[in-house]
């Protein structure tokens, strides 16, 4: 877990990831300017290109999920700090150099499959899902592939601001399946698009006011999946960023905690006189 602030903004965070009740090896990684801060730099060049996030949820074979979450977020932490020019066409450019990255490996890699004989079957290539949110001042940028979440909270209220691309959710923006019966869905975690398992991948990018006060959170579906948003809203609202991990991990666990969960809470301070009249 890590946490730190950022002037002049006064940015306070946390992140963390947990490998759950379940699986036996963890496939998330989560980015933040303290865990990658050789990646990152120097504190002028945080502060000039602004403060970057993110979580990633692994997938493929074995160890390969395990591998592409960690090369994606890497990938993209060394090129948006190292690129020159504007910091949000950077923003998207980085995201698709952490898919080109994923995908070559994933290419490159040895083929592996399970079982024997005419019941062996190849496994996927790796490929991981990804949320970034850049922070720039009084906006927040997000841009995300699959099925890891962004929301914001202001004024008490929590709001997904990220897209899912799961066949589901597709379904449900086309009015194909109701709101209501998709938690009963058993399709609900096909993912429709991710990093690194097509040469070309679509980024969804989010504008957001960023006021004092608001709080971010990212999250990979070992978090949103089994926690219900308003007890997130709850978690958020009473906490500071590094309690606030903590107790988000733990309401996973208490639900069964059945994938790995990843958390990072971003929280830029309240106005002082706010504070003071608080």
């Amino acid at each position: 877990m890590e946490s730190a602030r950022v002037a002049p903004d006064s940015l306070q965070w946390a992140s963390v990831t947990d490998v759950g009740k379940v699986r036996q090896g963890n496939e998330d990684f989560v980015g933040d300017p303290a865990r990658l801060a050789p990646l990152v730099g120097s504190a002028a060049r945080l502060e000039k290109r602004g403060a970057l996030f993110a979580v990633a949820d692994g997938m493929g074979g074995h160890a390969r999920g395990e591998i592409a979450s960690k090369l994606a977020i890497e990938v993209l932490y060394s090129t948006f700090y190292n690129a020159p020019g504007d910091p949000v066409e950077g923003f998207r450019k980085a995201i698709l150099t952490a898919n080109t990255a994923v995908r070559r490996a994933g290419v490159l890699a040895r083929p592996e499959t399970i079982g024997d004989g005419q019941g062996a079957r190849t496994l996927p290539r790796m490929g991981t899902t990804l949320v970034a949110a850049l922070v720039l001042g009084r906006w927040v940028l997000v841009g995300n592939i699959g099925d890891s979440r962004a929301y914001l909270m202001q004024d008490g209220r929590l709001e997904q601001v990220s897209r899912d691309h799961t066949y589901l959710a597709e379904e449900v923006r086309r009015g194909l399946v109701p709101p209501e019966a998709a938690e009963a869905a058993a399709f609900k975690h096909l993912i429709t698009r991710s990093l690194g398992t097509r040469d070309a991948v679509d980024v969804d990018l989010f504008w957001r006011p960023w006021p004092p006060g608001a709080t971010l959170l990212l999250a990979s579906d070992g978090l949103h999946g089994v926690v219900e948003e308003l007890e997130m809203e709850t978690i958020l609202a009473s906490r500071a960023p590094d309690e606030a991990v903590a107790a988000l991990v733990k309401a996973a666990h208490e639900a069964g905690a059945p994938d790995n969960v990843s958390v990072v809470v971003v929280r830029k301070a309240a106005a002082r006189g706010k504070a003071e009249r608080a």
